[in-house]
């Protein structure tokens, strides 16, 4: 765009109030500049404060936006070490090259999730993933996202897609796990560990990047209903399988080949033939070390995804025979009837290439050097030349490592895929292949640039294009800003009837040898009407050139149409399918079954089928709401904190970052159909603190929603006008929303003040069925409280009342067992004692001299004593009337006995016994003992009777009841 284009725009810009409508609400505009004020000096004055440049969080703040003060503000903030701006609807991410902390932590996450308003924060790649993960529960309804990561190779597309996805299995993790056979892994960490083997196998270092993505993705997250993480799925493109066997200088092969040679194992090398030091080469380069150089972290990811150690073992025996292939060298015989001879190195790589691939030695080599030809129903074998051998051995490895990238994803997919039942939106991440112009330029880099021009299109036609077109059809007054449109492009490559992509399936469907120069001719003339395609015609190798919207790049035609045709001899096919390791077989096996050979024009190219798959991605992309990170390279040579302004500018100038900003500043990129505006925001003019009277938000026709929606918005800005906390920054309230002919055209200021009403209404009204709840609740349990209390009261009344009851049964009981026994003890009592008159003097008899030793108590009243049986058990105790009785006891056992009895202390004889019948302390036997007695002491049941000795005082009362008597 020149700048003659640039400052017509602005003052257009100017006059027109930024592109805004002058209808409902009219924009107040600023005093409109001299006309003779220069966009020049304007830029100039705007680049005088340079030390303020760093602040420009967005770049739509920019005053004049011209590519110089654009890439001003970027060199500005980069040179402070900020990475992100804002540039509209545009995220624009500049490659530091050098890992930034803290910049990608949790803690950062966390932030950014938890954040009312994230777009308050600094611009971040946070932002944009937390932004799309709103909008799948959006406003308005469910919505499937799509982040759209776009760059030149080496800018930094990798790694922020590395970052989206760490930050959605962060913030949208699931508490519930995934079980397997033998371990439980969260599926967040699945999708995650999908990274490390996609690279590794899909990824290699190129002149531009140490870790280019050689084939493209899109990666699906598949969430919930409750935006929970609960699966994913990766689509991929056009892998470069050519780089197996062909690599350019300073380049290297996949990352997965120099893993395996440096971090492998001495018995693991053993196993793949790899003794140490040994060269390949198909491995060049393989002195440089880059971070992508981690096997552990890929065999760790492989395990995380269910890969188990046999299936890994077969796998890397494939890569170790691929790469023992590419050391076999052919040689031309002197006989052309002769297949191509091999040396004895040769055959040495050539035997251990079949046996990691586990087909016999002798069928690889003659596939390898003898290719069979059909005529009718016979085959002929007919020797291939050298060029042919070799051609032959790199499609072998090519189609080999193809399958198995194939056979990867596929196991991936099965792996952290989630039932469709399960989800019901998703986000989608686009990593493909940045716009790369070589030294020599094939098949491979025409459609990755295709690519990028498909993607740009789709940039164009979704914001820069159909959004002014949607102002106008709305009847806002737009002024046009001009744009780079690659349709033009798009139409050389893939339109019809004729295209590039059309001319190269024709060639590669003919019957025919290819011929660069016939190609070329045909080129030039079929296509020599469109200005985005030249020849040089006095360049020795046949080539075209293609003005894309990047830049122009060179395409060799040489080897193109063989390319595309990427046949596979059947002969090879037959002999990966004999194989013995599991894994080839079953590849390949599969491979004939879902893909049967086809012939003529029905045989599908490369080209076609990269065209195919793009026109689906294409599909989704259209069908969800994407959003765009704009990934630059500061820089040729991958340096960090490096900033070369030309190679910044031009990338600008190629993606159309200064037009995005452009119509970002001067539009409205919010933009709502007015059914769904009033359903959403309907209840605003329904608060009572909205007095505009009630908006129907069900109403129906243009008109009449056109009026509520305008009556609303009116409520809602002077009712703000009047807000003293909220800022208008120096800005008309009008200038924020049109209203058009079918739908509400905002701001991102004005949404923002239209979701802080609807969320202070929404608390208010939250509050407010919190508080009846509340009450309702207390009520409720006051009520069950005054019940509890009641019940609990009657239940205790009872229960005590039961309780004296039972008390009172059990004490009459008591009362008249107590009677009862007292009265029985009474009646014994009285038949126990004796009057004095009873007792009257008998002869005693003679006793035994041993019992009379051994067993007797001395009375005093009786000359001879009594003797008595039992002992500890009782004491005899023969009675008189008030007579004084002395207790005598002989013998250690008789004595411990009866102060064991009486509980005396051991003092012989200091204790008295007075029994007296008539007395209150009396106790008296029934007659006077004759002979041998034997008696118990024992609780009396009269009363009185059971006074105990004591220490002080002598022993006043004694207790025996005569038993029994014995001869």
């Amino acid at each position: 765009m020149s700048s003659a284009d640039n400052r017509r725009i602005v003052r257009e810009g100017r006059r027109n109030g930024g592109g805004k409508e002058k209808g409902f609400f009219q924009k107040v505009h600023s005093p409109p500049s001299p006309l003779n004020d220069s966009l020049e000096g304007e830029i100039q004055a705007f680049l005088i404060d340079e030390d303020q440049l760093h602040t420009y969080d967005d770049l739509t703040k920019v005053n004049p936006v011209t590519p110089s003060t654009v890439l001003k503000c970027l060199q500005a903030r980069y040179s402070v070490k900020v990475f992100y701006t804002h540039a509209g609807c545009t995220l624009v991410a500049l490659n530091p090259f050098q890992p930034i902390p803290d910049l990608y932590t949790l803690d950062v996450m966390k932030e950014y999730h938890g954040a009312p308003q994230p777009q308050e924060f600094k611009p971040h790649i946070f932002i944009v993933a937390e932004e799309a993960y709103r909008n799948v529960q959006g406003q308005l309804e469910p919505v499937n996202q799509s982040l759209v990561v776009s760059g030149e190779s080496g800018a930094g597309k990798t790694w922020t897609s590395r970052c989206l996805m760490k930050y959605y299995a962060t913030v949208a993790a699931s508490s519930s796990v995934v079980k397997s056979q033998d371990t439980v892994e969260r599926i967040e960490r699945r999708v995650l560990d999908s990274n490390p083997i996609m690279e590794a196998f899909g990824n290699a270092c190129t002149l531009r990047n140490n870790n280019s993505s050689r084939f493209g993705k899109y990666i699906q997250l598949q969430l919930d209903r409750c935006q929970l993480l609960v699966g994913a799925s990766v689509q991929t493109y056009l892998l470069e399988k050519s780089r197996v066997a062909c690599q350019l200088a300073n380049e290297r092969n996949f990352h997965i080949f120099y893993q395996m040679m440096k971090m492998a194992t001495d018995e693991q090398r053993k196993e793949w033939k790899m003794p140490p030091g040994q060269c390949f080469v198909w491995l060049p380069n393989s002195e440089k070390t880059v971070e992508e150089d981690c096997f552990h972290e890929t065999v760790e990811a492989m395990v995380h995804l269910g890969i188990n150690t046999e299936r890994q073992r077969q796998i890397f025996r494939i890569l170790a025979g691929i790469l023992q292939l590419g050391n076999v060298n052919f040689y031309s015989s002197t006989d052309e009837s002769q297949p191509c001879n091999l040396d004895e190195q040769s055959k040495d790589f050539s035997q251990r290439a079949a046996e990691l691939l586990c087909v016999p030695a002798e069928e690889l080599q003659m596939c390898l050097r003898v290719r069979m030809l059909k005529a009718g129903k016979q085959s002929v074998l007919k020797p291939c030349s050298q060029a042919e051998c070799s051609m032959r051995r790199d499609c072998l490895a090519k189609v080999i490592y193809a399958q198995l990238f194939d056979w990867l994803v596929t196991f991936i997919n099965n792996s952290i895929c989630a039932d469709k039942s399960t989800w019901c939106n998703f986000i989608g991440v686009l990593d493909v292949y940045g716009f790369e112009c070589f030294q020599i330029n094939n098949l491979e880099q025409l459609c990755i640039n295709y690519a990028n021009e498909k993607l740009q299109q789709h940039f164009v036609s979704h914001y820069l294009r159909a959004q002014q077109e949607e102002y106008v059809s709305e009847g806002l007054e737009w002024s046009f800003v001009k744009y780079q449109d690659n349709q033009s492009c798009l139409d050389l490559l893939e339109g019809s009837p004729v295209s590039v992509f059309s001319l190269l399936n024709e060639e590669s469907r003919l019957n025919r040898v290819s011929d660069a120069k016939t190609l070329r001719v045909r080129l030039e003339k079929e296509l020599c009407d469109n200005a985005n395609i030249s020849w040089d015609k006095f360049s020795k190798e046949p080539h075209f050139t293609v003005a894309h919207y990047a830049g122009k790049v060179h395409y060799q035609i040489q080897g193109m149409v063989e390319k595309n045709k990427d046949p596979v001899p059947p002969e090879l096919s037959s002999l990966l399918q004999k194989s013995d390791n599991p894994l080839l077989h079953q590849i390949f096996t599969d491979k004939e079954t879902e893909n049967p050979t086809t012939k003529g024009l029905s045989k599908v190219t490369v080209v076609s089928k990269f065209k195919n798959s793009l026109e689906s991605l294409m599909k989704i992309l259209h069908t969800t709401t994407p959003h765009y990170t704009r990934c630059i390279k500061p820089n040729p040579d991958c340096k960090p904190l490096t900033f070369k302004k030309e190679e910044v500018i031009m990338q600008l100038e190629a993606c159309g970052i200064v037009e995005t900003i452009h119509i970002s500043a001067a539009g409205f990129p919010i933009r709502i159909p007015f059914q769904s505006f009033m359903q959403r925001y309907g209840l605003i003019a329904k608060h009572p603190m909205f007095k505009s009277g009630s908006v129907d938000a069900q109403a129906g026709g243009s008109d009449v929603l056109r009026r509520a929606v305008e009556k609303l918005l009116s409520v809602v800005l002077q009712h703000k006008a009047f807000d003293p906390s909220h800022n208008l920054d120096g800005q008309k309230p009008n200038s924020w929303v049109h209203c058009g002919r079918t739908k509400v055209f905002l701001t991102q200021l004005m949404l923002d003040l239209l979701e802080d009403q609807r969320k202070k209404i929404l608390s208010q009204c939250a509050f407010t069925i919190q508080c009846c709840w509340l009450k309702h609740r207390r009520r409720r349990h006051h009520a069950r409280h005054q019940s509890a209390t009641l019940i609990q009261a009657v239940v205790r009344a009872w229960l005590v009342r039961r309780c004296v009851q039972r008390r009172n049964r059990a004490a009459a009981v008591i009362q008249n067992t107590w009677r009862k026994w007292r009265a029985l003890l009474k009646s014994l009592a009285e038949a126990e004692l004796d009057d004095a008159e009873d007792l009257a003097e008998e002869d005693l008899p003679v006793l035994n001299p041993v019992i009379r030793e051994r067993g007797s108590v001395q009375l005093s009243s009786i000359q001879k004593p009594v003797t008595v049986r039992g002992w500890p058990m009782g004491l005899a105790l023969a009675s008189a009337p008030s007579i004084t009785m002395s207790l005598t006891a002989t013998g250690f056992q008789k004595m411990v006995s009866v102060m064991a009895s009486l509980h005396l202390p051991s003092q012989r004889g200091a204790y008295t016994v007075k029994p007296n019948q008539f007395s209150q302390e009396l106790a008296s036997i029934r007659a006077q003992p004759k002979g041998s007695v034997k008696l118990h002491y024992q609780r009396s049941p009269l009363l009185y009777a059971d006074r105990q000795p004591d220490m002080k005082s002598d022993v006043t009362g004694f207790n025996a009841i005569l038993l029994e008597k014995t001869l």
